[in-house]
């Protein structure tokens, strides 16, 4: 990291002792997180710089063009080795045809070579076009144009990084009740993942990328301390695929949606919910989580964490 490291990562806990506290296991987490955290983890996996960014949404209203210029110039000064997308690159996709959101992608892809480095996506919700459509036939295939767009075989994959394996999941499920889609990894996907699994080193780290959160305080910080999390909101068998990894080094999942800045920590493993590019859906901050991103530095056995607020204020007309 460039500059002097800070000494503390939470108002009046140094370093030294909070690295105690999440090293010892069990479950913490944190709502509005710092601005810097530094974990812990297991594994040898060598340097790597990485930005993650999640929740683009683009479009072409209210300088959306001109904001995803300055957050590209924020990104390229952090010297990302890699940058991970979390998904949502366009928006309102999923009720959306081709043709109606075609501009989008263009703008998108345009925003994601500005970048001037390797990118790798995992699908959002708003990914899905045409997917339930009010106007129109819903697409059979709604995933078809995030793989031609983003040049994938597949929605879900991995691939190796500086010794690090990430693994991109595809939670989206079409269901068209009231919820209209849920989070879910289907059994198709499970018998890939179990594979992948299986196939690792014991010792090899492991990166999960979900659109979806796998696990979050979300709900439990904004509402109550019983209520929980709708079903398009959350991978709803999370558990199922996080007990796929006993036995191996599953240290970090990068998760989005929720559009906060969020950090859990839960045996061992970092569960950091990436804030939005786009705040709150255009409209400035959500939930004190202003339009940003993450950069971490994965190095040997521990995270490196920061989020970045690129500067941009909100030109998207009230109530609209």
């Amino acid at each position: 990291m460039k500059g002097r490291r800070s000494s503390t990562v939470l108002g009046g806990v140094s370093r030294r002792e909070f690295l105690k506290l999440v090293a010892a296991g069990g479950a913490w987490a944190c709502l509005g997180w710092p601005a810097r955290a530094i974990l812990p983890i297991g594994g040898s996996g060598r340097r790597l710089r990485l930005v993650f960014l999640t929740d683009v949404h683009a479009r072409l209203e209210w300088g959306v063009p001109r904001a995803l210029e300055r957050a590209g110039a924020a990104v390229r000064a952090q010297e990302p080795e890699v940058v991970v997308a979390g998904g949502d690159l366009i928006t309102e996709g999923f009720d959306r045809t081709a043709d109606q959101v075609s501009a989008r992608w263009d703008l998108y892809l345009s925003f994601q070579r500005s970048l001037g480095t390797d990118v790798f996506a995992a699908i959002g919700n708003h990914d899905l076009v045409g997917a339930d459509p009010p106007d129109a036939v819903a697409e059979p295939d709604p995933r078809r144009e995030f793989r031609e767009r983003m040049g994938i075989a597949r929605t879900y994959y991995g691939v190796t990084l500086a010794g690090y394996r990430f693994l991109f999941l595809d939670p989206v499920q079409v269901t068209r009740d009231r919820f209209r889609y849920h989070g879910r990894i289907p059994p198709e996907q499970l018998d890939w993942l179990r594979e992948e699994v299986a196939s690792l080193h014991f010792d090899t780290p492991v990166v999960v990328v979900s659109h979806m959160p796998l696990l979050t305080a979300f709900y439990q910080a904004t509402r109550r301390g019983t209520a929980a999390a709708p079903p398009n909101r959350v991978v709803e068998n999370g558990k199922e695929v996080l007990a796929l990894f006993r036995g191996r080094n599953l240290v970090l999942v990068l998760q989005g949606h929720l559009h906060v800045n969020e950090m859990v920590r839960w045996r061992g493993v970092t569960f950091i919910t990436g804030g939005a590019v786009c705040g709150k859906w255009w409209r400035g901050a959500w939930y004190g989580t202003r339009e940003g991103f993450g950069v971490l530095l994965l190095e040997g056995e521990r995270i490196d964490w920061r989020y970045v607020a690129y500067g941009w204020e909100a030109r998207r007309p009230a109530g609209v």
